[in-house]
């Protein structure tokens, strides 16, 4: 049986306590993106929720991770906040023009959080899932439509037609709802599994070909890490989705379970970034499955040679307490 592809990595990378930390003593600022890459696979943009980016921002986003690298892209919080999903069609437009393309083939899943206040509306949900382009192409003819405000520094090109997924993740108890999961499911779209230390609904229904993991805190949000007990339950689930099957012990919300004759592709961010326990808990969640970070035996973060000057104590520093 095919096995899914598993990656492992971080919600965002740009955080003042992580230096001396994460990253060594001696690391200039601009490259910590390059630092942070070369020790996970996988990094969570969290820019591009708050404002657009720009397209030489993701131009440089690229050309400073390795070729294998992936990143997922946090969808604006203008469409899911502000306008609520209502009429958001033009601000997608400028989304997908704001320069998103020049992450190329190391574009992965697309992240769309809702807020806490939304509630389930089945028709306004699929209204959006409907305008949710599944490739380049589809989102190249959406992001023409674009307004003037990004006149002169919109990016229309792409480099060939890729695959786009998308995921969702929820914050209000009322899209714990089969008929949430059935929908979901009919858009091909996958249903975020969100550890908030009990503050919102956690639930592990699968609905599309992939799985989309994000751990805030096992005690408490943004803060608390992860010990091994709860690293081993974690690593045995995407063991499973990985596997294209599911846990025993699975909360759902819907009674249907759906198998796969394949795997699953599995990414998972940890966003505990309050207290420096997010890379660690990546790196040991990934030796737990396998997946090769730049985490040695002991539990340090090995930079590769050159990329930090003398001053860095590596590898003394070690996890964060």
């Amino acid at each position: 049986m095919a096995h899914g592809e598993l990656r492992i990595g971080i919600s965002g990378w740009r955080y003042p306590p992580w230096r001396g930390v994460f990253y060594p003593p001696g690391l200039a600022q601009h490259r910590e993106l390059t630092f942070a890459s070369r020790m996970l696979p996988t990094i969570e943009v969290n820019g591009s929720f708050y404002s657009l980016q720009r397209p030489e921002l993701y131009a440089a986003w690229h050309d400073e991770t390795p070729d294998d690298f992936v990143f997922a892209l946090k969808g604006s919080r203008y469409i899911t906040h502000m306008l609520k999903l209502n009429n958001v069609r033009v601000a997608l437009a400028k989304f997908f023009a704001s320069g998103v393309f020049r992450l190329r083939g190391k574009l992965g899943p697309i992240l769309w959080q809702f807020p806490p206040q939304l509630a389930f509306n089945p028709d306004r949900f699929d209204t959006f899932f409907d305008l949710l382009p599944r490739d380049t192409a589809a989102a190249r003819e959406l992001a023409r439509e674009h307004d003037g405000r990004l006149e002169g520094r919109a990016e229309l090109s792409i480099d060939r037609r890729r695959r786009l997924r998308h995921a969702v993740e929820i914050r209000h108890p009322s899209f714990v709802d089969p008929a949430f999961i059935a929908l979901l499911r009919k858009h091909g779209i996958a249903l975020v599994v969100a550890d908030t230390a009990g503050r919102w609904p956690l639930i592990e229904d699968l609905t599309a070909d992939f799985v989309y993991v994000r751990l805030h805190g096992d005690k408490e949000l943004y803060a608390s890490g992860y010990g091994d007990d709860a690293l081993n339950r974690w690593a045995a689930r995407m063991a499973a989705w990985r596997d294209g099957t599911q846990v025993p012990d699975a909360r759902l919300a819907s009674p249907l379970k759906v198998r796969r004759r394949g795997g699953r592709d599995v990414f998972c961010y940890f966003d505990n970034d309050v207290k420096v326990h997010a890379p660690y808990d990546a790196g040991r969640l990934a030796a737990r499955l396998g997946v090769p970070t730049g985490m040695n035996a002991i539990g340090h973060f090995v930079p590769p040679p050159g990329l930090v000057g003398p001053r860095a104590s590596w590898p003394a520093l070690g996890r964060a307490a």
